[in-house]
């Protein structure tokens, strides 16, 4: 041993000495053979010593040497018998096969099979969710990404006008609000994945709650669509928390609306209303966060988890509050996708009491 080893190594024992040692390990198979043996023995020994006074003492040693020999031997033949399915199920596990039940295989045995298999189809879903949480961050951050620094090279590298140098810096802020509104939804779809919303619930005026909504929307001014707040109620909610859930739904309907997105307080909560074309897939299907899937919705290819981010953030805020999220499409010919975010208790006003209007004149974000 070299002398600069010997502080490290000396280290080492200090900073072990205060833990406890690992208890001496012994198999199962070993445990339950003394068991057995044990059982076996020990009835034999209580006779051979009831009856040794009659035999000679080497006779006597012989006998109990015997029996307790032929006691372990049969112990161990028995140990190995009652663990062969454990033990087959350990040889299988380690090749990666051990789905198929055997017809000898205990109750407890067809139990730890069907543990493995969820435990591993949860961790293929995990990793799975994994990969495409990291396609979603390279694909869809690289974009904006690329978008920024080919306007920056425009704003240094070229003589431009005023209005040019206005317009590019407009397109810097649009890409930039872009990328805040990725990364908060990734990062909120990350949390609410694992962790239960917490919510501060108060009496909030779902109306205004909307309006707010509306108000910060861009999207619908630059692309003339019709945005419109309806009804009006009351509900014990957390203002904040729910005005994210219908954020990432408008934001969806005007992303496909053709003509008008309507947002409305009904008796069963909130509903988004849009004459897009409607969700391609069952809402179950796409509301995942970070599906490996893509999804295609009115005809454009959206890759891991971009389509379902919002569609999961909302669901899982609605259940926080005691409700749900579902999804309908009405009949033809006026064909309107309806998202509707249940809620408990909610309290109508008088109709009189807030008349239907357009939503107040939207501001930049």
């Amino acid at each position: 041993m070299s002398i600069r080893q010997a502080p490290a190594l000396t280290a080492q024992r200090t900073a072990g000495a205060g833990q406890p040692r690992p208890a001496v390990q012994t198999s199962l198979r070993f445990q339950i053979t003394a068991v057995i043996a044990l059982l076996a023995f020990l009835p034999n020994l209580v006779v051979t010593v009831v009856v040794g006074p009659r035999l000679p003492g080497v006779t006597l040693a012989v006998w109990i040497g015997l029996v307790a020999l032929l006691s372990g031997m049969i112990a161990w033949l028995l140990s190995g018998v009652l663990l062969r399915p454990l033990l087959r199920l350990h040889a299988e596990v380690e090749e990666g096969d051990f789905g198929v039940l055997q017809s000898d295989d205990p109750t407890e045995i067809r139990a730890l099979r069907v543990a493995f298999a969820g435990l591993l189809a949860r961790l293929g879903t995990e990793q799975g969710r994994r990969n495409a949480f990291m396609a979603t961050l390279v694909h869809d951050l690289k974009t904006p990404l690329i978008a920024t620094g080919h306007l920056v090279h425009s704003l240094t590298h070229f003589d431009l006008t005023p209005t040019q140098k206005a317009e590019i810096s407009d397109n810097l802020l649009a890409e930039n609000r872009r990328l805040l509104t990725l990364v908060s939804q990734m990062a909120d779809a990350h949390r609410f994945e694992r962790d239960d919303v917490r919510l501060d619930p108060h009496p909030t005026d779902l109306r205004s709650l909307l309006e707010r909504v509306a108000g910060r929307q861009t999207v619908a001014a630059d692309h003339q669509l019709a945005l419109q707040v309806q009804g009006a109620g009351q509900a014990v909610v957390d203002a904040a928390v729910l005005e994210r859930a219908v954020t990432n739904l408008t934001d969806n309907a005007l992303r496909y609306a053709q003509h008008r997105v309507v947002l409305s307080v009904t008796a069963q909560g909130l509903e988004i209303c849009d004459d897009g074309p409607g969700l391609s897939a069952a809402l179950d299907d796409l509301a995942q966060p970070f599906n490996s899937q893509p999804a295609l919705i009115a005809g454009q290819h959206y890759t891991a988890g971009t389509a379902g981010l919002g569609l999961f953030i909302a669901r899982r805020i609605a259940e926080a509050h005691g409700g749900s999220l579902s999804y309908a499409r009405s009949a033809a010919p006026h064909a309107l996708s309806i998202f509707t975010l249940h809620l408990p208790e909610v309290v109508l006003d008088a109709p009189a009491a807030a008349p239907d209007q357009p939503a107040p004149e939207r501001s930049a974000l």
